[in-house]
């Protein structure tokens, strides 16, 4: 007889025998920007004004019904809301406490808040809830008080996508809600919300994060997931952070799974398209010295390594503004190595303030035409000729200074194209612009143009009915062009000679009436009656 489960367990305990160890449960991976997501307000980096604002209030119990979170992205607006949530229903550990600025974390509904699963705590993105009926759902239930909760908060993301109808219908619950309900708003656009829902709400700024603030983070997170950064990477990181906590945690989240082991500057730069500051400073030194060949060797070196033209670009701006920032006695950048720092001070002593302003102009222009151009590379290349080639100019504050105390200028005239020598003749000009792609010109002055005078660089004509009444102005500029040499062309209503055309028509009715005059042609008129004349050819052969 066969033991059932429950006799083999009774015996196996019975026995003392051990149940074999179950495998622990994989936690699933979370990124950092989750991860380290701020919990109390004293976690929350960069926003002293309105931690201290609120504490104030908490402590006051001057608590405003509705409160409108706004600025960039990932500076805290929603962490901070759900803070704000954990404050207004914290109960304490031992369940009788009651609002406060430093929520204990550990009771069920700032644990609850924290997982997203409290049931008076509802969070709604209005990126996808827009309309009046989501709004409406809101309405009416504000009326019914809390389950569990002191309050009952209203957490409302991306507020500016409600429609207007929506926001309309929100005005009236929002302006007067009951004693039971908080509403949080939190938006990156606060421009699109109505003025009639900011008036009804205390409004907090959120501030970009400090880079410096944000590397001393990055570092404190780096030291918990147990990872070497070294400083340098750290401040790469912030810079691209851009003020953006999660910004920076996400490109720190990238970084440590790009290293092995460690993060290092270079590595950050690769991952993240930076150029080499040493081949910047390279390429600046070569632009400050007008290389021309050099520079563009050096552009196309750094396009092969996977560089962008814009990224190269910026990579000078950021030279040049050090370059400022040494000049004036500005604080150091941690970002720069001491290397960096030592090229920017030598420059910043022979720099004069008007050669790096207008050296941050042009590169600033040519930053834009490299984002713009369909050729970036190529645009790139053309923005830092530019470059070279304004340091040729003379300053414009040494030049008025200079007309100002009556110093002679020097003045560089370019090259002018040596003039070509007129024709003699009215008709050789004709036959010089057709030669020259100018043929629909010389068609219009051989058949409509009268010759008045012509005496270069004078000519004047009498224009017929087919030429147009721009026609003169655009032949002195096609002379012009042509000759190299200004023309002084006019239309006059004097007796003028007829036009090519009707001359060499009169001509040649004057050779078929010479051929019709001829004997041998009447013989052969009287020869054959009613025979034409249909076309000659002229000989030069004569007889004696």
């Amino acid at each position: 007889m066969s033991e059932s489960p429950d006799d083999s367990t009774e015996t196996a305990l019975g026995l003392g025998l051990d149940e074999p160890p179950q495998p622990a449960k994989a936690q699933p991976y979370r990124v950092l920007a989750r991860k380290y997501r701020p919990q109390s307000f004293a976690e929350l980096i960069g926003q002293d004004a309105m931690v201290q604002t609120l504490a104030n209030a908490v402590k006051r119990d001057r608590l405003a019904h509705a409160f409108l979170l706004t600025g960039v992205r990932g500076v805290g607006k929603t962490s901070t809301a759900r803070l704000i949530a954990k404050a207004l229903n914290c109960v304490g550990p031992d369940g009788q406490g009651g609002p406060t600025i430093d929520p204990c974390g550990v009771c069920e509904p700032c644990r609850a808040i924290a997982e997203g699963r409290h049931i008076d705590v509802i969070e709604m993105d209005a990126a996808s809830h827009t309309g009046v009926d989501d709004v409406r759902e809101i309405i009416e239930a504000v009326r019914y008080s809390a389950v569990s909760a002191r309050f009952k908060v209203y957490i409302i993301d991306e507020v500016h996508m409600l429609s207007k109808n929506a926001f309309n219908a929100l005005l009236k619950t929002l302006e007067e809600p009951p004693e039971h309900v908080k509403f949080l708003f939190a938006t990156t656009e606060v421009n699109k919300v109505p003025v009639t829902v900011l008036s009804r709400c205390q409004r907090f700024d959120l501030r970009r994060i400090p880079a410096e603030r944000l590397a001393a983070h990055f570092a404190e997170v780096a030291e918990k997931e147990g990872v070497e950064v070294e400083p340098e990477a750290l401040a790469l990181i912030a810079r691209a952070a851009e003020g953006s906590a999660r910004d920076g945690l996400s490109i720190l989240d990238q970084a440590i799974a790009h290293g092995s082991g460690g993060v290092a500057a270079e590595q950050v730069r690769a991952m993240l398209g930076l150029s080499d500051r040493g081949a910047v400073r390279r390429l600046l030194g070569l632009l400050l010295a007008g290389e021309a060949p050099e520079t563009l060797a050096a552009v196309r070196d750094q396009y092969d390594l996977g560089v962008e033209p814009s990224a190269l670009i910026r990579g000078l701006l950021e030279a040049v503004h050090g370059i400022t920032r040494a000049k004036v006695g500005g604080a150091a950048d941690p970002a720069q190595s001491l290397e960096e720092r030592e090229a920017y001070a030598e420059w910043a002593t022979r720099l004069s303030y008007a050669t790096v302003h207008r050296l941050w102009q042009l590169l600033l222009k040519g930053l834009s035409e490299v984002h713009n151009a369909p050729l970036p590379l190529e645009a790139a290349e053309m923005a830092l000729l530019r470059v070279i080639h304004a340091s040729e100019l003379p300053d414009p504050g040494a030049l008025l200074d200079k007309l100002a105390s009556g110093e002679p200028v020097a003045v560089k005239v370019p090259a002018r194209e040596s003039s070509k020598a007129a024709p003699a003749t009215f008709g050789g000009l004709i036959e010089l612009l057709a030669s020259n792609g100018k043929a629909h010109v010389a068609q219009q002055l051989h058949d409509y143009a009268g010759l008045v005078r012509y005496a270069p660089p004078e000519l004047v004509i009498r224009t017929g009915p087919r030429l147009g009444p721009d026609f003169v102005r655009d032949l002195a500029a096609t002379l012009r062009a042509v000759t190299n040499s200004i023309w002084e062309v006019s239309a006059s209503d004097e007796e003028a000679e007829p036009t090519l055309l009707e001359q060499e028509k009169a001509q040649a009715d004057r050779l078929r009436e010479d051929v019709l005059a001829s004997p041998l042609v009447k013989a052969a008129f009287d020869s054959f009656p009613g025979a034409e004349l249909t076309g000659f050819t002229l000989s030069d052969q004569r007889s004696g």
